[in-house]
């Protein structure tokens, strides 16, 4: 390496940047040297973020929302859609300065579905994953918009965020530069349809101790909407020690992957508390417990 005035000269093969001194910047890629004078600060990355990337779904004024979970516990709305639905739009590049150029090597758009673990972020695993290319590697001169359109996109999965998982659908548009990509992404929701089975039995069962408790529940039905009423019964078929209260829970489980690397998370999702404030006498008092969001519990209780 040589030190003339303000200017050095450096080989290396990979990718280099040295600051300070009399050096100035220095920066080689792939074994090709370049020079610049002592204090010309160009961008790093060739021109920066020199234009903005904007999604515009078709008919995203009229479509139905929907909102999710975010990972800090935050809700957000997005376009909803759903299985076997076209999901088509533009991508509108702007460029921040008037008169300005950006080259590129190709600008694409996916559509991916992904299921992402918390505990393993490195490794996300995509079950749908499309993509269209906009353009090929050319110079943008000015504020340029492309169209896109994936027909009949099959989306066998609803959107979920949980514990220790997320299960996303978004739209991808990368713009491939020389050192840096732009990318933008553009999160959508999914919910699935499906019919009512045409089998849906009541369920019973019994709890208790031995000679002291002997408690029976019968529900009206073993599978529910998320919006569905949950309706039973308790029968206290024997009753030989003194009960203070009773709790009844919905409790939401949440598994995800297998075998040892199997993890399991278990979350109440509604909570009550029923007093016994009634004589033995009584028979057939209800308890209408009403809930905080989704789901609401009505229990018949027979002493």
């Amino acid at each position: 390496m040589e030190e003339g005035q303000g200017v050095a000269e450096h080989r290396w093969i990979g990718f280099v940047v040295l600051k300070g001194g009399e050096l100035g910047e220095i920066v080689n890629f792939a074994g090709i040297s370049s020079k610049r004078e002592v204090g010309s600060r160009p961008s790093f990355f060739g021109f920066g973020p020199s234009a903005d990337i904007e999604i515009v779904l078709d008919g995203q004024d009229s479509r139905k929302t929907a909102e999710i979970k975010t990972e800090d516990g935050k809700k957000e709305k997005h376009l909803l859609y759903y299985d076997g639905e076209t999901v088509a739009g533009k991508v509108n590049v702007t460029m921040k300065k008037a008169g300005s150029k950006m080259e590129h090597q190709g600008i694409k758009i996916e559509f991916i579905g992904q299921i992402e673990l918390y505990y393993d972020r490195g490794n996300h695993h995509e079950f749908t994953s499309l993509v269209k290319e906009l353009a090929r590697p050319g110079e943008i001169t000015g504020n340029t918009s492309y169209g896109f359109e994936f027909q009949q996109v099959e989306k066998p999965y609803e959107s979920y965020t949980g514990a220790n998982v997320r299960l996303r659908y978004f739209l991808r548009v990368t713009i491939v530069k020389r050192l840096s990509d732009s990318v933008k992404e553009q999160d959508i929701i999914v919910h699935t349809l499906s019919q009512y089975p045409e089998m849906n039995s009541s369920i019973k069962m019994e709890v208790g101790i031995e000679d002291c408790l002997h408690i029976e529940f019968e529900y009206n039905k073993s599978k529910y909407h998320l919006k569905d009423v949950i309706v039973g019964k308790i029968y206290f078929l024997l009753v030989r020690i003194k009960i203070k209260h009773m709790e009844i829970q919905i409790i939401k489980r949440e598994s995800t992957g297998t075998g040892i690397c199997s993890h399991y998370r278990t979350q109440s999702a509604l909570m009550f508390f029923l007093k016994f404030l009634f004589k033995l006498n009584r028979n057939f008092i209800k308890y209408f417990c009403h809930n905080c969001s989704r789901n609401c519990m009505i229990f018949l209780v027979t002493v």
